[in-house]
């Protein structure tokens, strides 16, 4: 056999090697989505977003407690993380930019992004819940907080990174200060970056269990004290979705169902804006 027919062998095999593996990925993915949706779709009504948790076999049951605290924590989280994580992502790129401080920093965020969030969860649980004596709305916050602050500063980081120079020299040339150079010339310019990662970090907090367990913990009524535990939609599906009761098990695949649908909205509106970026 010729080298060039060798090649051309080899790559044929690679071709569809690789051509194989994405079919049998999506598969999987579509699969995975058609026996949430069947199921999910099924089980909703507008019962779930009127009412609250109920004993099983009361009919009169919903997830409007573990909706609404969910989006308590979720708005919680992005109120105190979205903020540092801009602010440091700002500091990285205008003035840390590549001392070895910053990239320090950088190395310790991306670090951050990869840890597991039951290390986080049982961080803040030893840091927070522990010195309170008892779970709570706020330790949930933090926990969720410290998820999104890695995400939103890498995201600004590098979407600051990406505005020219030159725009930021002929702003000065102007006579303009250092923070109105941020404000008002590199932050507009990468606008659309930001919010994309700011979108990027909710989605991520959304769908995660693990830290809230040891943090806001559950509540199976409705409140909205977050000095309290508190319920939240992952927890809530999670315990649902293994209960022996099938009108819970119903509701947990109709949580499952809204959880998806937000976090593939979340994302979908996220790359949307990544799209229309590079169309300008």
């Amino acid at each position: 056999m010729t080298a060039k027919r060798r090649r051309v062998v080899i790559n044929y095999f690679a071709l569809s090697f690789s051509i194989g593996s994405a079919v049998l990925g999506i598969g999987f993915l579509f699969w995975i989505l058609w026996i949430l949706v069947s199921n999910g779709i099924g089980a909703l009504n507008m019962d779930i977003f009127t009412f609250d948790g109920a004993p099983p076999g009361f009919a009169e049951s919903g997830l409007r407690h573990a909706l609404v605290g969910q989006l308590i924590l979720a708005l919680g989280a992005t109120i105190f993380g979205v903020p540092v994580g801009i602010l440091a992502g700002t500091y990285l790129s205008e003035y840390g930019q590549t001392s070895k401080y910053a990239n320090f920093i950088r190395d310790i965020s991306d670090t951050m992004m990869s840890t597991p969030s039951i290390v986080i969860g049982t961080f803040v649980y030893a840091v927070v819940v522990s010195p309170m004596g008892h779970f709570s709305g706020w330790a949930g916050i933090v926990a969720l907080a410290i998820m999104m602050v890695p995400i939103v500063l890498r995201t600004t980081d590098d979407m600051l990174s990406l505005v020219p120079q030159t725009l930021r020299e002929a702003a000065a040339a102007l006579g303009a200060p250092k923070y109105k150079v941020i404000l008002q010339i590199v932050y507009r310019s990468a606008k659309v970056g930001i919010l994309t990662g700011v979108l990027l970090s909710i989605a991520r907090i959304a769908g995660e269990t693990a830290p809230l367990l040891f943090t806001s913990f559950n509540n199976n009524f409705f409140s909205t004290d977050i000095s309290e535990p508190i319920a939240s939609l992952t927890v809530t599906m999670f315990s649902y979705a293994t209960s022996p009761y099938e009108d819970w098990q119903q509701l947990g695949w109709a949580a499952a169902f809204i959880l998806t649908a937000f976090v593939l909205g979340v994302n979908v509106l996220g790359r949307l804006f990544i799209k229309t970026k590079r169309k300008r």
